[in-house]
């Protein structure tokens, strides 16, 4: 989501999540878009975390044709982590997922192994806050019994609707790495915890693009689905993000498609997918769910569902005929969502794009797609040294092409200037309501003139920082503990 740079919620690999653990790279992979936390500003290792003041905080948890540019030179790339970033459509027959690849061939990753039984203590912090914040919930001590109660005799509990949508939007609101947080109360929440088959999960992530691209008008979303209880895991998504772009490895030694999806790619292949032939930078990768009954499955994503923008330049035509392309839609979709002590692995949420994760990051990394230098060349600039600032003048144009293409095809973006301008407004309207405003001060300004907006000139708290971030924290020899509500 914006992380949603997604503006609004912020994507990561969560700690201990099992969607890439079968990777063989002997490192962790960082998460990629909503790069943004629900805010597409960045995918890394995190949790997002919502907290009230005043309560203990607990210390824990289409595939397009495209010309030859996208061949990068090198290897596989450093596993630095990357931003994060978020549909009424003419659709055809009804897609059946249980139409999918099947199956996984090979072994499956191993499972997270998060506790399913609920801390009584950590399910009272978060009902005492939604309480505290929802007048008309009535006394909250009624509920506290109630819960206390389910939890003695099952391990866990259910939450009301209301409870499960407060939770997720407050683990927006106070995600320290997202900066498109003004929208925290926008987040539309769809409460899937009936669906707890591989088949199911993935119809309906098919359908939350849909809903969330809106005809090119995104809303911000999370879908969220059956919930880890006491000898009952819960469905899984391996995927980073929805949709994401293959990567094939080249005789030469280059990369077609996105590098940072070499691996998975790879794995995919091995596991049965067959790539379009031919094929091209932009090939979307199949979704893969997992349960503890079927095993990981692998569905294609309809094309209906899978919106993407063409990339042009207003002014300079070198540009255009570089295929260059990207989705609509940041869906993260590996980040686990903890309310109150229960556990939701699999809740895909996005927001929309903020112009730099695109632009600066997904097609400007040099582990990525690399384009710098490749426009530097069209525009014909003096690459000779680096002090005729050829980087900066290409990588400008390129987040230029971005937000010209997003706007002129009528689908929602931000750019790093106005969405600097508006956190300042969530902090302002924080602090006025009493609460911290847990904020990174290095997730937040933004990838690309960072100096030039109003977040850079100024400090944060970080003690609250810390107490909130959106990272997992473990105590030596203890096992990782949650807040009253988290994306992990």
């Amino acid at each position: 989501m914006l992380g949603l740079a997604v503006v609004g919620l912020a994507a990561g690999t969560p700690g201990g999540s099992t969607d890439l653990g079968w990777v063989p790279t002997g490192q962790p992979l960082a998460a990629g878009a909503f790069g943004a936390a629900i805010v597409v500003i960045g995918v890394g290792t995190r949790q997002l975390v919502a907290r009230q003041a005043g309560h203990r905080a607990r210390e824990d948890r289409r595939r397009r044709g495209i010309t030859g540019w996208f061949r990068r030179s090198g290897g596989q790339p450093t596993e630095a982590a990357p931003p994060v970033s978020g549909c009424p459509v003419a659709h055809g027959a009804p897609h059946d997922p249980g139409q999918g690849v099947g199956p996984l061939r090979g072994p499956a990753p191993g499972r997270d192994t998060a506790p399913s039984e609920v801390d009584p203590a950590e399910a009272e912090d978060f009902l005492r806050m939604f309480h505290a914040e929802n007048a008309d919930a009535g006394p909250v001590e009624p509920r506290l019994d109630e819960v206390r109660r389910e939890v003695d005799a099952t391990g866990t509990y259910r939450h009301t609707p209301e409870e499960l949508a407060f939770g997720a939007r407050v683990a927006w609101r106070n995600n320290a790495r997202c900066i498109g947080r003004l929208y925290w109360r926008s987040l539309q929440v769809r409460d899937l915890r009936h669906v707890s088959s591989a088949a199911g999960v993935a119809q309906r992530c098919f359908e939350h693009l849909c809903a969330a691209y809106n005809g090119g008008k995104l809303r911000p979303m999370i879908s969220i689905f059956a919930p880890e209880a006491p000898g009952r895991p819960a469905p899984r998504i391996w995927n980073e993000q929805l949709i994401r772009y293959a990567g094939y490895p080249q005789a030469d030694g280059s990369v077609l498609g996105d590098p940072r999806y070499l691996d998975f790619t790879r794995q995919m292949i091995l596991r049965g997918w067959p790539p379009p032939e031919p094929r091209s930078a932009f090939d979307v990768l199949p979704l893969v769910v997992e349960t503890a009954e079927e095993g990981a499955r692998m569905f294609p994503l309809p094309d209906e569902v899978v919106h993407e923008v063409e990339l042009r330049h207003p002014e300079l035509a070198c540009f255009d005929d570089l295929g260059l392309r990207w989705h609509a839609v940041p869906v993260i979709s590996n980040s686990r969502l903890v309310i109150g002590g229960v556990s939701y692995p699999a809740a895909p949420f996005n927001g929309w794009y903020m112009g730099t994760e695109i632009g600066a990051r997904n097609l400007g990394d040099t582990v990525r797609y690399d384009m710098v230098p490749v426009v530097a060349e069209r525009m014909g600039l003096d690459t000779s040294n680096e002090s005729t600032l050829w980087r900066d003048r290409a990588l400008v144009e390129i987040n230029r092409a971005v937000l010209h293409s997003f706007r002129t095809s009528g689908v929602t973006i931000t750019d790093h200037h106005t969405e600097s301008d508006r956190f300042l407004t969530h902090l302002e309207r924080e602090e006025r309501a009493g609460r911290s405003c847990p904020t990174d001060w290095s997730w937040i300004v933004p990838p690309m003139s960072g100096s030039q907006t109003p977040v850079f000139h100024r400090y944060y708290d970080t003690r609250s920082c810390c107490r909130t971030s959106s990272t997992t924290t473990t105590p030596p020899g203890g096992r990782s503990r949650s807040r009253p509500a988290a994306f992990g």
